[in-house]
C-alpha cells in the first residue's frame, strides 16, 4: 500500500486501514445524482439504523477470494461471466427463478471453460439488483405526471405505488439474504455437480447446421468428464470423499448489484478484519461481493465515486461513449490509487456502431496509466432499440457485433477482453430479437416480462456462450466463426 492513498489508525482490535480522508459517511458532503427523495426522513433513518444492525450477507473472506480470482482475469488467466436481471424484483426471490438463473449461468460457464481452457469467474446480477437509475425522475401516465419506477427497493411498478417507501429497503435486505442463503444451500447440495449436468435442450436451434455445432460442443464436454472419471482424475471415481471445494462438485457464484442508493450501501458498510492480514481492519460492503458504479453516477467529484473509493470490494465501472480517456484515468486513480490487479473491472458499453470510435482510446489511456484492470464487454446497454410492437428490445446481431468488435480491438491494441456482462434470465421470455431460435419482432409481446430493459432468454444466453466458445476454439487453432 502507498502512504499517499491509505492511512492506518491504531484501534483496540488492530490497525484500521482506509483511503485517505475517507469514512463511510464522507460521500454525504459531495453532490449526488440519482438520489431518492423520501417524504419521511425520520422513517428512513429508523430503517437505516435497523439495517446497520443486521448481520452481514457476505463476509470478507468471500470478497477477498473474488478479488484474487478477478486478479487472474486481469492477467489473462481466467474469464469473467457476469449476468442476471436488469431490474431484479422481490418476486424473483423464489425457488424456480433462482434455480433457472443459476442453471443458465452454470451451463454458459461450462461452455466457456471448454472454449477458453481456463477457469471462469461467475458473478450473478442478483441478490440486490433492486434499484435502477432513470433519465428522468417522473413520467407521464394517462395524462398525469407521476414518479418514475426506481426499482422494488424504492417504489412499486404499479402507477399508484410510486411514493418512495423506506420499508422497501428492509425488503431489499431480506430478499437479498434469502436469495443468497438458497444459492449457498443448493450449491452445497451439489446443484453445480458436473457428474449430474442439467439437460442440454437444443431443440430451440432452428438451423440444423448450428444445432450440430452446438451438439458437438456438448458431446465433447461430456466426453471430457467421462475421460476424467475413467483415468481417476475425478475423486468420485475411486469412491473417495470429494472435497466440498472440488471444482467438479461445486463452484463459486458471487453476487453483484449497482451501488445506487448510497444510504443503503452505507448501512451495509462495516469495519472488519482483513482475511489476508488479520492485524488490519478494513471497510467492506457486506451486502454483496461485487458492486458497480453506473454511467450516470461516475462524476469525479460526486458522492458515488467518493463512496466507492473507500470500500475493499472489487468494483465495476460502466464505461460508455461519454467517458473521455483522460477522465477514465482520473477515475481509476481515485478508485484504485494503488493499482491493484482485480480491483477494478471496466464494463464497456458503447453500442455496435461506436465501439471502433471509443474503445481504442480507452485501452491506450489505461495502458499508459499502469492500471491492471479487467476489461468486460457489456453488449446490451448500447444496443437498445424501439420495436415495431412498441416495446424496447435488443437484436442479437447487434449484441454479437459489439462483442466481436471488442475482442478484435483488444487484440489489435495488445490488450485482451477478460469477460462479458449480460442482462439475462433463465426463463424463456421474449424480449430480445433473433438468436438461434429466430425470435421475431412480432413475437415479443408473447412473454415480454421485464420491468426495465430487455434481457436475453435462456436460449439466447446459451447462444452467446456457444459463440464465444467457438471463437476461443478458433483462436486455439480449431475451426469456428463468431456469427449468428
Amino acid at each position: 500500500m502507498t502512504s499517499s492513498s491509505r492511512s492506518m489508525t491504531p484501534s483496540n482490535s488492530g490497525n484500521i486501514v482506509a483511503a485517505e480522508g475517507w469514512t463511510p459517511t464522507s460521500w454525504q458532503s459531495k453532490p449526488i445524482k440519482q438520489d431518492v427523495d423520501y417524504p419521511d426522513q425520520a422513517h428512513l433513518n429508523k430503517v437505516l439504523e435497523k439495517i446497520g444492525r443486521l448481520p452481514p450477507m457476505v463476509v470478507p473472506g468471500e470478497i477477498h477470494r473474488l478479488r484474487q480470482q478477478l486478479a487472474d482475469v486481469a492477467q489473462g488467466k481466467a474469464f469473467l461471466l457476469q449476468g442476471g436481471d436488469c431490474a431484479e424484483l422481490f418476486d424473483y426471490c423464489a425457488q424456480s427463478p433462482i434455480e433457472a438463473k443459476l442453471k443458465v449461468l452454470l451451463q454458459m460457464s461450462l461452455v466457456l471453460i471448454w472454449g477458453a481452457r481456463m477457469p471462469v469467474v461467475r458473478i450473478a446480477r442478483m441478490a440486490g439488483q433492486y434499484a435502477k437509475p432513470r433519465s428522468k425522475p417522473t413520467e407521464m401516465h394517462e395524462g398525469k405526471e407521476i414518479l418514475s419506477y426506481r426499482g422494488d427497493n424504492v417504489n412499486g411498478y404499479d402507477p399508484s405505488d410510486r411514493t418512495p417507501d423506506p420499508e422497501r429497503l428492509l425488503g431489499a435486505y431480506f430478499h437479498s439474504a434469502a436469495t443468497l442463503n438458497y444459492v449457498r444451500s443448493i450449491l452445497a447440495e451439489g446443484f453445480a455437480d458436473l457428474h449430474h449436468p442439467s439437460n442440454w435442450n437444443l431443440h430451440h436451434v432452428k438451423s440444423s447446421t448450428l444445432r450440430q455445432e452446438y451438439q458437438t460442443i456438448v458431446d465433447r464436454l461430456t466426453d471430457a468428464l467421462d475421460f476424467m472419471q475413467t483415468i481417476g482424475a475425478d475423486p468420485n471415481a475411486n469412491g473417495a470423499q470429494a472435497s466440498a471445494l472440488s471444482s467438479l462438485n461445486t463452484v463459486d457464484i458471487f453476487a453483484s448489484h449497482e451501488g445506487l442508493l448510497l444510504e443503503y450501501e452505507q448501512a451495509l458498510t462495516r469495519l472488519m478484519t482483513d482475511p489476508a492480514n488479520p492485524s488490519q481492519q478494513k471497510y467492506y460492503n457486506v451486502g454483496t461481493h461485487f458492486i458497480w458504479i453506473g454511467d450516470r453516477t461516475r462524476q469525479l467529484d460526486g458522492a458515488h465515486v467518493e463512496y466507492f473509493r473507500g470500500i475493499e470490494n472489487p468494483i465495476g465501472v460502466k464505461c460508455g461513449p461519454s467517458m473521455k480517456p483522460d477522465e477514465l484515468v482520473d477515475l481509476l486513480n481515485i478508485l484504485d490509487a494503488d493499482k491493484r490487479p482485480g480491483k477494478i473491472t471496466l464494463i464497456t458499453r458503447y453500442g455496435a456502431d461506436q465501439v471502433d470510435k471509443y474503445l481504442p482510446g480507452h485501452i491506450k489511456a489505461v495502458q499508459a496509466s499502469g492500471h491492471v484492470v479487467v476489461w468486460a464487454c457489456d453488449p446490451m446497454h448500447g444496443n437498445t432499440k424501439q420495436s415495431v410492437s412498441g416495446v424496447k428490445t435488443r437484436h442479437l446481431l447487434d449484441i454479437t457485433r459489439e462483442l466481436s468488435q471488442a475482442i478484435r480491438i483488444h487484440k489489435q491494441y495488445g490488450s485482451h477482453l477478460g469477460g462479458v456482462h449480460f442482462e439475462l434470465t433463465g426463463d424463456r421470455v421474449t424480449e430480445c430479437v433473433g438468436g438461434s431460435m429466430e425470435l421475431m419482432d412480432a413475437e415479443l409481446l408473447e412473454r415480454y416480462e421485464t420491468h426495465c430493459d430487455p434481457r436475453l432468454n435462456y436460449e439466447q444466453a446459451l447462444d452467446m456462450a456457444f459463440l464465444i466458445a467457438k471463437y476461443q476454439e478458433k483462436q486455439r487453432g480449431f475451426s469456428g466463426v463468431m456469427s449468428l
